[in-house]
């Protein structure tokens, strides 16, 4: 019970500025006797002593968020999978934010729902189950019917997440800023925390959630294989989205059901990239929360995507440039790749020119998941080597890079549905898909 009375403080505003005053104090202290200790330490101590303190700053960041709703908890989730822009100890750290948080009461839910929708639950569907169904950052889902029969799922946003949006993104900053976590200068900083911020206010208003899911729906029409809900509209407002339900098996249990065998693997592996490569370049609005409850299958090979509340959407000009930037990596031309990466903001247009072979290990690295051979993404360790390769690449070439807010949630989007085909046990070459996603744009 005391637990449970610690987290709905944690929802107050004076409670969140508690938590986060104090964690951000905690933090200070911490970055203040580590600036102490540099000056009596040799280089190899001094590595190990800030090792240490990133660790310790991760975990510390980590237990604070996962104990609050909202935008700052969203923020987390997302800076969990920004392993170019914070430094690795703080990011592993943070990858515990990316699971299903607790769930709030149903008085609070049942308030919300009565303050949306007018009336109690009961009087609103035939059954409404008061256990959720899924708890997240913003809000929480739970099962229920309508009078006519269908089956719905019933997303009902926490009160206050809104009016403390701008709040947790201030505090949050000023926590990652202590003591130079963030390794980007303060122009693109401030680029970074702006994208994030349009993102969030986009997944907080549910009317918009309703009208991406309409748009998707008519986009993938022709596609009977890939399942968008559809939106109950006389239930639904800003804060509370009505969908039909939609069933399909999670990750897990495709991994453990002999129904799923290795052809069936390997088409859900090409349909979900094909949705999301279709996104990219003909429809220049991409699906962009690979997290993996956001998607479910079936035996009979159809893919079921939910959550539209987060969506990136491209200008053209990007969208070329990325078609460009595929093109030169699949024909080794590093003088187009390096122009294009400067005109994307991942490589400073100020910084020393980027030599062949530091590109072609890259390219080496990261193209056999897009080529003509099969690849066994259950046997990957692309992650690995991409940890390893940075580990080794000169300490002049790291910076010459830099996270760039036009790719940061593409990048979010491509990293968690390589952990997707893994997970799945994809065996399959993707390169006919991918030249037909660039052809499609043209």
């Amino acid at each position: 019970m005391a637990r449970n009375k610690r987290n709905r403080g944690a929802t107050t505003q004076a409670g969140r500025l508690l938590r986060l005053t104090g964690m951000t104090t905690s933090i200070a202290t911490r970055v203040a006797g580590h600036q102490v200790k540099r000056l009596f330490q040799d280089e190899e101590a001094l590595k190990r002593d800030r090792e240490k303190l990133m660790r310790d700053v991760g975990r510390q960041v980590a237990e604070t968020l996962g104990q609050m709703k909202g935008a700052v908890m969203k923020v987390g989730q997302i800076a969990s999978q920004m392993q170019d822009v914070l430094p690795r100890e703080i990011a592993e750290a943070l990858t515990v934010l990316q699971k299903s948080s607790a769930p709030m009461p149903f008085s609070i839910i049942r308030r919300q729902l009565k303050r949306e929708l007018g009336d109690e639950p009961e009087n609103l569907f035939e059954h409404f189950d008061e256990k959720p169904f899924a708890a997240a950052s913003i809000g929480q889902v739970h099962r229920a019917r309508l009078a006519d029969g269908r089956d719905v799922v019933v997303k009902v946003q926490y009160p206050a997440v809104k009016s403390s949006i701008d709040s947790d993104m201030k505090h949050l900053r000023r926590i990652l800023r202590l003591g130079a976590l963030f390794k980007v200068d303060e122009r693109t900083l401030d680029a970074i925390f702006a994208e994030i911020r349009t993102q969030l206010a986009e997944e907080l208003d549910y009317e918009q959630e309703a009208a991406n899911l309409a748009a998707f729906r008519d986009f993938h029409a022709d596609e009977p294989w890939l399942v968008i809900p559809e939106v109950v509209q006389e239930r639904s407002t800003g804060q509370v989205l009505t969908l039909v339900y939609e069933p399909g098996d999670d990750l897990d249990t495709v991994q453990h059901s002999d129904a799923y065998d290795q052809a069936t693997r390997n088409l859900l592996g090409k349909r979900l990239f094909d949705a999301i490569g279709r996104e990219i370049f003909a429809l220049r609005q991409v699906h962009c929360d690979p997290h993996p409850g956001n998607f479910a299958f079936r035996p009979d090979g159809t893919v079921v995507m939910y959550d539209f509340g987060a969506i990136k959407r491209l200008h053209a000009d990007d969208a070329r440039a990325l078609k460009r930037l595929t093109r030169a990596a699949i024909a080794s031309d590093y003088d187009t790749l390096d122009e294009v990466l400067i005109e994307l903001e991942v490589r400073k247009a100020h910084g020393p020119r980027v030599s062949d072979d530091f590109y072609a290990r890259w390219v080496d690295l990261l193209l056999p998941p897009f080529g003509d051979e099969p690849f066994d993404f259950s046997a990957s360790r692309l992650h690995l080597d991409l940890v390893r390769e940075t580990r080794n690449t000169p300490w002049k070439y790291l910076e010459s890079f830099q996270p760039s807010p036009r790719t940061l949630l593409l990048n979010r989007v491509l990293g968690g549905h390589y952990w997707t085909l893994r997970r799945l046990g994809v065996h399959t070459a993707f390169r006919d898909n991918l030249e037909k996603a660039m052809e499609e744009a043209a």
